[in-house]
């Protein structure tokens, strides 16, 4: 495929570094050269200095002959603007990133279609529902539906108290059929396990299951799962305000800003159950004086990523069960891990991976990337007779780096174990690390 990538921001430059990966022809597009520099590395990109918004320049970056056009620059204007002139030019599809919630309400969708614009995406709405579905579940790191919710991806951190601990994977097998453990990560190493290895304490655990075994591996994994009812929120953003309108109305929010007039201004656009409060979220006299000690959940949402760790972990030490942390600045994420912090948001992974969700569209794999392990979640189909339809899953030897999470068939999903012989159409879920990602066309095409 041929995908042209304008604003090199941090969005656009991490979606150019993951669909490098992949053996796209990718141009990425940018007025300002210096924000191309990194593109002069070892990754198969090519940079070009040009505006998105002017015919000539996307001329010259062969829009004519471009799959995918996504234009992801900080301007909404820019982006709806360029979208519409590269579909007009002959781009086969095309994506912006707005601001504007109203756009993406279904009575607007047919217009956009005719403009020439076939999807759009607003980071800070995906951030802000990410953000509700760890409030819903906040014993878990991450949650994922897989396959529109057939499968589930769950990431808990595993303590003393879980019947996991010390165990070796291949003592589980009676369980497998639970659910299936496909990513182990250990401090700063992920790890694709194999019936040999042993979970220890403080491991965050990967699992997949399916919808009817979610409360399984919650118990399994020795976590308490509180009911919600008081969420703290500091810094009153516009993810903030999405939160608190995703956010059920029987749970009681306060929002912690600290500019007065920003307070007034969002105190009138948040739902009856949302209470604003002027006043610094750092503050721990603020926050005892505002009942941090009932509260289940805390989350840090300023534009400072360390401040946001920090509040966070002053938060865990006054007793709050679940702290979530805006991290922007991804050499932050480990640090957050490695100090214990909860639930990361971060806007760039978030807007990358439903990218992604557009490109499985344009029969492109499903890469999402895990937060807190370096892997990547690919949702494949195999073709017939592909190498991964040959054998048994415990006789195909797939690379050490690789393991197989799951698969809908006939619409039903399935745990996969070894003696599990994958069919053709099968949509199968395959969890591996970088090295292992250009591998994976052998075996499903």
């Amino acid at each position: 495929m041929k995908i042209v990538i304008a604003g090199a921001g941090e969005v656009g430059t991490h979606l150019a570094k993951m669909l490098s990966q992949e053996n796209q022809d990718i141009i990425l597009m940018d007025p300002n050269e210096e924000r191309l520099n990194f593109s002069k590395s070892s990754m198969e990109i090519l940079p070009m200095v040009g505006n998105p918004t002017s015919l000539r320049d996307l001329e010259e970056a062969g829009i004519k002959k471009a799959d995918l056009f996504v234009s992801v620059t900080p301007e909404e204007t820019t982006n709806v603007t360029a979208c519409m002139l590269a579909h007009n030019l002959g781009a086969h599809r095309t994506l912006a990133r707005i601001n504007n919630y109203e756009y993406l309400l279904p009575k607007n969708k047919e217009l956009f279609e005719k403009l020439g614009i076939n999807s759009m995406i607003y980071p800070e709405m995906l951030a802000a529902k990410e953000i509700v579905t760890a409030v819903r579940r906040p014993w878990t790191r991450q949650y994922w539906e897989l396959f529109g919710g057939a499968l589930i991806l769950i990431g808990v951190k595993v303590r003393d108290n879980s019947r996991l601990v010390n165990r070796v994977l291949a003592e589980l097998l009676n369980e497998q059929k639970l659910y299936h453990i496909v990513a182990i990560k250990r401090k700063n190493e992920t790890i694709i396990p194999r019936g040999t290895d042993r979970i220890e304490s403080g491991d965050i655990v990967f699992f997949t299951t399916t919808r009817s075994h979610i409360e399984d591996v919650r118990l399994l994994a020795g976590k308490k799962d509180p009911e919600v009812k008081k969420v703290i929120i500091m810094g009153g953003s516009r993810i903030a305000i999405r939160a608190c309108q995703y956010l059920p109305n029987n749970i009681r929010v306060k929002v912690i800003e600290a500019n007065k007039e920003k307070s007034h201004r969002i105190a009138e656009v948040v739902p009856s159950n949302v209470l604003i409060i002027n006043g610094d979220g750092r503050d721990t006299d603020l926050l005892m004086q505002e009942g941090i000690k009932d509260a289940q959940t805390f989350i840090a949402l300023t534009e400072n990523s360390s401040t946001n760790i920090l509040a966070c972990l002053a938060a865990k030490r006054l007793g709050v069960f679940k702290t979530i942390a805006k991290i922007e600045n991804i050499d932050y994420i480990q640090l957050a891990e490695s100090m214990d912090i909860g639930s990361v948001i971060n806007k760039k992974l978030i807007a990358a991976s439903h990218i992604y969700q557009f490109l499985l569209d344009a029969d492109v794999s499903n890469v999402k990337c895990l937060t807190f392990a370096n892997a990547d979640v690919a949702e494949l189909v195999a073709r017939p007779d592909s190498k991964i339809t040959k054998k048994q899953v415990k006789d195909l030897r797939l690379p050490k780096d690789m393991t197989l999470g799951g698969l809908i068939r006939d619409g039903e999903p399935m745990m996969i174990k070894g003696d599990t012989q994958i069919q053709a159409y099968d949509h199968v879920v395959v969890f591996c690390l970088d090295t292992a990602m250009r591998k994976l066309e052998d075996y499903f095409n």
